[in-house]
């Protein structure tokens, strides 16, 4: 019984390294504290600039085809100029929400800081 149990033991500690992901976001987070990026915090306080981000925001959640990650971005609007940031799974998701920000009226700049996960 007991060499059931540390055997057990020793799977369960190995198939836990084997999805252990490194969650150390320091990098990121020094880079959005110095003032230099924007952040959802500097989103535009206008009907507009709202409106733009929701508009945005529709047209990446209603495409299924995107990731999870691709749904989840940050949009940020201020002054009718989109900033687009986080993770998406590959260049053309990339592409893909780039060019649903081009649809909506109002929008006069892109600036699409997106980051192709690695793989």
């Amino acid at each position: 019984m007991k060499a059931l149990v540390l055997a057990s033991a020793a799977a369960l500690a190995l198939s836990s390294a084997a999805w252990a992901v490194d969650a150390d976001n320091t990098g990121k987070n020094q880079r959005d504290a110095d003032g230099s990026t924007l952040t959802v915090f500097d989103q535009g306080e206008s009907a507009q600039d709202r409106q733009i981000s929701a508009s945005v925001r529709e047209l990446v959640v209603k495409d299924d085809s995107l990731s999870t990650d691709a749904h989840n971005i940050k949009i940020i609007t201020v002054a009718g100029a989109v900033t687009l940031r986080g993770p998406v799974a590959s260049a053309a998701e990339k592409a893909s929400i780039e060019s649903k920000a081009k649809q909506v009226q109002g929008v006069t700049k892109i600036s699409n800081q997106l980051e192709v996960a690695a793989k």
